[in-house]
C-alpha cells in the first residue's frame, strides 16, 4: 500500500458540474476546494467545460479545450473533458454525461497515472451517475481510495425520475433492463467504495441498512450571508414596482403587528411568494401554480414569482396561462438580486415532488432561505420537513397538495399576518451548514482514508480504527443508529385562519 505524508495528500475530483457554472453541485465544491487546499490537500479536477444548464459552451476559451490543463481560481488543477451539446431532454443530457465520463477516463488515465500527479483519493460526485463509474476506474488504475459522493438518493431516484422507463415494446423492455442494470451497478459501487459521502443523515441510514459500512455525512453549505438590509427587517421589505419585483428601493409598506402577534401585516396588497432555483421535474412547481390559481379563484390576492432555469419552465408558463394563475417567471439572477428578491417576498418556497427518495434529501436552497431569516413555505417531506418544523423556520405543506397550500396561504391573507420565524432556524444553519465546518470534515475524511490507524493513533484510538466502529477524532466513519423520528407537524388552517406548523 502506497503511503503518503500529510503534506503530499492528493485528491482527484471527477464531476460533471464545476465553476464557473452556477448551481448547488458547483457551489459545494467551490466552497470545499479552497478549504481542502488550505489544509494541505492538492486538488485536481476532471470536469467538462462550463455548459450547464443550456447545454452549450459558455464561451470559447483556450482553457476549455479538451485535455487542456489550467488552474482554477483557488489554485486547483483543472483538466477539461470533451462534452456533447444537449437539449433539456433527459436522454440528451444523459448522453452528454456518458461522453464526459468516457473522456474523464481517457484523460485521467493519460494524465493522473504520472507519479507526480497520482491521487491518493478519487471522488466521484453524483449527479451525473456516469461520473461515479469514471471515478471508480481511475481509482483502481491509480491504486487510490475511492469515494462516492451522493448528493441525491441514487439509485432510488432512477425509477421515479423516469430514467429508462419500461413498457411493453421491445425498446421499452430494453430500457427496463438498462434501468435494472444501472440500479444494481450503482448499488454495487456504493457497497465497494472506500467511503460513501451523503448530504443527509436519512440517506446515510438508508445506505447503512443496505450494508454500506463506511458512510460519511457532509451536508451542503450555503453561501447566503444576511446583509444589513436583511438584518434590519424581520419581514419583507417594501413593496416594489410590478415590473421589477427584485428592486429593493421602493418606499416601505405600512406594517404593524398582526392579530396573532406576528411581525407582519398584509395591508391592501397581495401575499408575495418567491422561488429561486432549479425549475425541474423534482421541484414540482406545477403544484405551486395550481395553488396560486386556486387563491385567485377564492378571491385571495397572491403574487408568485419563480426565478431560475430548468427543463420545466416552458410547461409551467403554459400551465399558468391556462389557469390564469398570478405567477411570473424570470431567468437566473446574481446573488445580490437574490437578496433583494427575498426581501421583497413575504415567504420563500422550497418544493420537492412526492417521491419517496426525495424524503431522504434536503434541498441546499432550504439552508439559504433559513439563513436569510425569511419565512419558509416548505412543500417537502422527510428530513427537510423535520428541519423546518423543529427549527421554526416556516410552515410544512404536504408535497403535491395544491389545495392545502392554498389553504395555508389563504389563512395568512385572511389574518393579515404571517407566522413568526424563529431565530433557531438561522442558528441551525450556522451550526450545521457552515462551509468551514464542512471543509474540516472533508479534510478529516481524506486523512482517515489515507492513514486510518495513524489518524486514530494520534488521539489514542487504535481500537476504534481496528474494529471498524470509526475514528472518534474525526466523526466521519459511522452514522449513529437512527433515533425514533417524530413526524413533522404539517401546516394546517384552523377555523380562525391561524396557520399552525
Amino acid at each position: 500500500m502506497r503511503t503518503t505524508s500529510a503534506a503530499r495528500r492528493r485528491l482527484l475530483l471527477v464531476t460533471h458540474h464545476y465553476y464557473p457554472e452556477r448551481g448547488a453541485p458547483q457551489r459545494r465544491w467551490d466552497a470545499l476546494t479552497p478549504r481542502l487546499i488550505d489544509a494541505g490537500v492538492d486538488v485536481s479536477v476532471l470536469a467538462p467545460p462550463p455548459h450547464y444548464p443550456a447545454g452549450r459552451l459558455f464561451e470559447d476559451r483556450a482553457e476549455y479545450q479538451p485535455g487542456r490543463l489550467s488552474r482554477g481560481r483557488h489554485g486547483e488543477r483543472i483538466v477539461r473533458t470533451t462534452f456533447r451539446e444537449h437539449s433539456s431532454r433527459l436522454r440528451s443530457r444523459s448522453l452528454d454525461q456518458a461522453v464526459v465520463a468516457w473522456s474523464s477516463i481517457c484523460l485521467g488515465l493519460r494524465i493522473f497515472r504520472h507519479p507526480s500527479l497520482r491521487p491518493d483519493v478519487v471522488v466521484g460526485t453524483v449527479p451525473g451517475i456516469p461520473s461515479m463509474f469514471a471515478a471508480w476506474v481511475l481509482a483502481r488504475a491509480t491504486r487510490a481510495k475511492f469515494v462516492v459522493e451522493m448528493r441525491d438518493a441514487w439509485p432510488d431516484l432512477i425509477e421515479p425520475a423516469g430514467l429508462f422507463r419500461a413498457g411493453r415494446t421491445t425498446k421499452a423492455r430494453v430500457l427496463g433492463l438498462a434501468r435494472t442494470f444501472v440500479h444494481r451497478a450503482v448499488s454495487r459501487l456504493q457497497a465497494r467504495a472506500d467511503s460513501v459521502v451523503t448530504t443527509t443523515e436519512t440517506f446515510a441510514e438508508v445506505l447503512q441498512g443496505r450494508g454500506v459500512d463506511d458512510v460519511a455525512v457532509v451536508r451542503n453549505g450555503t453561501s447566503y450571508t444576511p446583509d444589513a438590509a436583511d438584518l434590519a427587517s424581520s419581514g419583507p421589505a417594501a413593496p416594489t414596482s410590478p415590473a421589477d419585483p427584485t428592486d429593493p428601493a421602493s418606499p416601505a409598506d405600512p406594517t404593524g403587528p398582526g392579530p396573532d402577534g406576528g411581525p407582519l401585516l398584509l395591508q391592501d396588497r397581495p401575499l408575495r411568494v418567491a422561488y429561486a432555483g432549479t425549475v425541474g421535474r423534482a421541484q414540482d412547481l406545477g403544484t405551486v401554480v395550481r395553488a396560486a390559481a386556486e387563491m385567485r379563484r377564492r378571491g385571495r390576492a397572491v403574487d408568485v414569482r419563480i426565478v431560475g432555469p430548468g427543463a420545466e419552465v416552458e410547461s409551467l408558463q403554459r400551465l399558468a396561462a391556462d389557469l390564469d394563475a398570478p405567477v411570473t417567471f424570470g431567468g437566473p439572477v446574481p446573488a445580490e438580486e437574490v437578496h433583494a428578491l427575498y426581501r421583497w417576498a413575504d415567504t420563500v418556497l422550497v418544493s420537492l415532488r412526492d417521491w419517496q427518495p426525495l424524503e431522504w434529501t434536503v434541498p441546499s436552497k432550504l439552508y439559504e432561505v433559513m439563513a436569510s431569516g425569511r419565512l419558509v413555505t416548505a412543500c417537502v417531506a422527510g428530513e427537510a420537513a423535520e428541519i423546518v418544523a423543529s427549527t421554526g423556520a416556516g410552515t410544512v405543506v404536504l408535497p403535491g397538495d395544491a389545495a392545502m397550500l392554498a389553504d395555508v396561504w389563504s389563512g395568512w391573507v385572511r389574518d393579515g399576518a404571517l407566522p413568526e420565524v424563529s431565530p433557531a432556524a438561522a442558528a441551525w444553519v450556522a451550526a450545521n451548514a457552515d462551509d468551514d465546518e464542512l471543509g474540516r470534515r472533508y479534510v478529516q475524511l481524506v486523512d482517515h482514508l489515507m492513514e486510518p490507524e495513524q489518524h486514530a493513533a494520534s488521539a489514542g484510538h487504535l481500537a476504534a480504527a481496528a474494529d471498524g466502529t470509526g475514528c472518534p477524532t474525526c466523526e466521519i466513519k459511522a452514522v449513529p443508529e437512527p433515533p425514533e423520528r417524530a413526524a413533522p407537524s404539517i401546516g394546517a388552517v384552523r377555523p380562525s385562519g391561524e396557520s399552525v406548523a
